[in-house]
């Protein structure tokens, strides 16, 4: 093998070591560098307030408000652009959230520690379905569910790990893709499974049985609710795998509404960026592409660790809400990205494609040689703030952020040495 093999074979190993664990919660101001009230945190490379698409400033008017930094829309505006708000994208704080990605001070972050290379990474909660600010919306209502969400469900989740110990997403993790999840758009098992070992411990750390009810009416009722969860997972997962040397392997896949953008291992904290493209996908009811936005979010470091639509082979009940054409269609994104990757998880197996692991470790080569991009599973936000999602979808990241880093790297890469 050449160098690049070799440390690509080094970075793979440390990504399918990875061994991720749900170890405690935490909140923004207390764990994430440089956060203060005035910052933001944001899906995606860095982006300006003049840069951002309509969802995206309609969820910063929204996390202004929940800040209590300004009582409506026109104050929260008003402090932007007069540059009372600081915006910080959420991976250079060791963080991630989906869609729009809001992240600021009072927040609750599950903590998921890397136990096999003692680091951290941090998701926001779920928010659950319907008007939430991860796709624009920023009403009482969406508010008002982000203080639930600080003020109730996160001690209770606290004080759950505080005397019963940490939760081992792995473990669900594999067992959710042999019942039918990709991790992404489908977490029904995964967010089932969570919810088995949740419940008989709420039970005994929760005295108020209406805040019980509550809790479990929430966690219940959103299908999605381990998402964060598998996000979190995915930066503790890929984070030990950055900055190895010859390495073309992709730590990380990022998109915040105008730009998608990509890192590499061996081209360290630099973001490669492109146009984010607009999903494919099924509307809800009354909705069309005339009112999609395009990709947004960091909800891509699932796939970047091999999961979601790299493993739609594993869940054929996926298929027709993100619009694909059948189930074979699915287990052949699964085999294309086998095409763009290093090799395969030996922990994250599906089933239904002969026990074989799913695609892991994204090539920057590989991809431009082949010429498939990466396949991503996605919600579809509407293009107007404050409106919240209208659809879901496939998109494929765009093909000149990787031609664009194989370019990079070229020009530093010293076979001779």
């Amino acid at each position: 093998m050449n160098k690049i093999d070799i440390a690509n074979q080094k970075a793979l190993e440390i990504v399918n070591k990875g061994e991720p664990v749900l170890v405690d919660i935490k909140f923004a101001k207390d764990v994430l560098p440089g956060m203060a009230k005035n910052v933001i945190g944001h899906a995606g490379p860095p982006i300006t307030w003049a840069e951002m698409c309509g969802p995206m400033k309609g969820a910063v008017i929204g996390a202004i408000k929940y800040e209590g930094l300004a009582t409506t829309d026109e104050e929260a505006v008003k402090l932007v652009e007069s540059d009372g708000v600081i915006f910080k994208h959420n991976h250079s704080m060791g963080a991630v959230g989906p869609m729009t990605g809001m992240i600021t001070y009072s927040m609750p972050l599950y903590e998921v520690k890397n136990m096999t290379f003692g680091n951290v990474g941090y998701c926001t909660f779920n928010e659950g379905l319907g008007k939430v600010m991860r796709f624009g919306a920023n009403d009482e209502t969406v508010i008002k569910r982000l203080k639930w969400l600080e003020e109730v469900l996160a001690p209770v989740l606290k004080k759950m790990l505080s005397e019963y110990g940490p939760m081992n997403l792995k473990i669900i993790i594999t067992k959710a893709l042999a019942m039918g999840d990709e991790m992404h758009q489908r977490n029904v098992a995964a967010s089932a499974l969570f919810l088995k070992e949740l419940a008989p411990k709420l039970v005994t750390v929760i005295e108020d049985k209406e805040v019980l009810k509550e809790v479990m009416e929430f966690v219940t009722g959103n299908e999605q609710f381990f998402l964060n969860l598998a996000m979190a997972a995915g930066k503790s997962i890929m984070d030990p795998a950055k900055n190895i040397k010859d390495s073309t392997l992709v730590t990380a896949m990022s998109r915040n509404g105008t730009n998608f953008g990509i890192k590499v291992s061996g081209l360290g904290e630099r973001w490669f960026e492109a146009p984010v493209e607009m999903p494919v996908g099924l509307y809800f009811p009354g909705y069309s592409e005339k009112d999609a936005n395009p990709d947004m979010g960091d909800s891509t470091i699932v796939e970047t660790y091999g999961i979601g639509g790299f493993a739609m082979g594993s869940a054929p009940a996926v298929v027709r809400f993100v619009g694909a054409a059948s189930v074979e269609a699915a287990l052949d994104y699964t085999r294309d990205m086998g095409e763009i990757t290093i090799g395969k998880s030996p922990h994250y197996i599906i089933p239904n494609m002969n026990f074989e692991g799913v695609p892991t470790g994204i090539d920057i080569r590989k991809v431009v040689e082949f010429g498939l991009a990466p396949v991503i599973n996605t919600g579809m936000a509407h293009k107007e703030p404050g409106i919240g999602q209208v659809g879901a979808g496939i998109v494929k990241a765009p093909m000149s952020c990787f031609t664009q880093a194989v370019e990079a790297f070229a020009a530093q890469y010293k076979p001779e040495e």
